[in-house]
């Protein structure tokens, strides 16, 4: 896919762009898109840069997939977030778990002693 502009080439651009910046080396820039029968956006419109060889990933994989570019990202943002949230939870079990065992609570009983004390 070919960009020119912002947008890919052949494709008018959007309307309403709610921010646009370059951060990092990555460009950055959304905008809110209706979605068919309601006036109110649901969707955010991203510009992004990614590597020559993410993005000949992400297109085969959305090839091989049967999905659209958008699609394949969106499940691995959420696939990300899902991990990135486990690893939080699993930190936050370990530190009351330490936190546990510092107070000689090693089991549900010890647990109900402590709590009735």
């Amino acid at each position: 896919m070919k960009w020119h502009g912002g947008t890919a080439c052949g494709v008018p651009p959007y309307e309403g762009v709610i921010d646009s910046r370059k951060e990092a080396g990555v460009i950055f820039s959304h905008q809110t898109i209706p979605a068919k029968g309601r006036s109110m956006g649901t969707a955010v419109k991203k510009t992004i840069s990614l590597p020559l060889d993410l993005a000949r990933e992400v297109e085969e994989i959305a090839r091989a997939e049967g999905k659209s570019l958008s699609a394949v990202v969106q499940d691995a943002l959420r696939l990300a977030r899902a991990t990135r949230r486990k690893e939080e939870f699993r930190d936050l079990q370990g530190f009351w778990s330490r936190k546990a065992k510092e107070r000689g609570i090693l089991t549900e009983d010890d647990l109900q002693r402590y709590l009735a004390e």
